[in-house]
């Protein structure tokens, strides 16, 4: 599942498509068979001082992970943006790669969650997590919507992923419908078809809505055996 610094990197194909839902389903399957975690999150938008973010929800749902957010910005904006707006310095792809490769040194396995897609800017000079995964020599995860307009998102996230050199164990999908529709269905059969990555799992819609309890138990069966699971999609 990770890379050989022992660092996965999970984008998305564009915003609220499940990243940090699928980030703590990662957590969990991993914490479930013994390894140690951390989940570094490079830049927190749209949160104000003191409000929880994506590293302290994937702690509420996952367990015991170490969890470190190095910018935050209150403004929800593409991080470089917000940055420039608010007046902090925005990230430095240099400093979180090499905060991402302490956390291996100490964790089995470090979550690098982005900001959006994977080509989402974290500073004006053009700094991307496709960047910082090139520097660490991660491979990229990405994850996916469900319905309509997933095929072309997905299809160019995989082009500039192999664009850059990146590696991409596979596609999971962040939120499936309890009852998908045609789109939907199909969408588990095409998105490996015109991506050429396999689709690793399928969270269920309100996957983070649930118990932390029964997220833990039910974190697993949803990924397949790369991510932890129990098998293929």
């Amino acid at each position: 599942m990770d890379g050989p610094t022992g660092v996965l990197v999970v984008t998305g194909t564009g915003t609220g498509v499940g990243k940090t839902v699928v980030t703590a389903a990662l957590a969990a399957a991993a914490l479930a068979r013994g390894r140690t975690v951390a989940v570094l999150k490079p830049a927190q938008t749209g949160v104000a001082p003191g409000e929880p973010g994506d590293v302290a929800e994937v702690t509420r749902l996952a367990g015991p992970v170490t969890a470190v957010e190095p910018a935050r910005y209150p403004e929800p904006l593409a991080p470089a943006t917000a940055a420039r707006r608010s007046g902090l310095p925005p990230v430095d792809p240099a400093v979180i790669a090499k905060t991402a490769r302490a956390l291996a040194e100490e964790h089995d396995l470090v979550l690098v969650e982005g900001a959006g897609g994977l080509l989402v800017r974290l500073d004006d000079a053009g700094a991307t997590i496709a960047g910082v995964a090139g520097l660490l020599r991660a491979p990229v995860l990405v994850v996916a919507a469900a319905g309509l307009g997933t095929l072309n998102a997905s299809e160019l996230t995989a082009e500039a992923l192999r664009a850059r050199g990146l590696a991409c164990p596979g596609i999971v999908v962040g939120s499936m419908p309890a009852a998908p529709g045609l789109a939907e269905r199909c969408n588990l059969t095409d998105l490996p078809a015109v991506t050429g990555l396999p689709l690793l799992g399928v969270l269920p819609a309100g996957a983070g809505s649930l118990p932390p309890e029964v997220f833990r138990a039910a974190a697993s069966g949803w990924l397949a055996e790369p991510l932890g699971g129990p098998g293929r999609w």
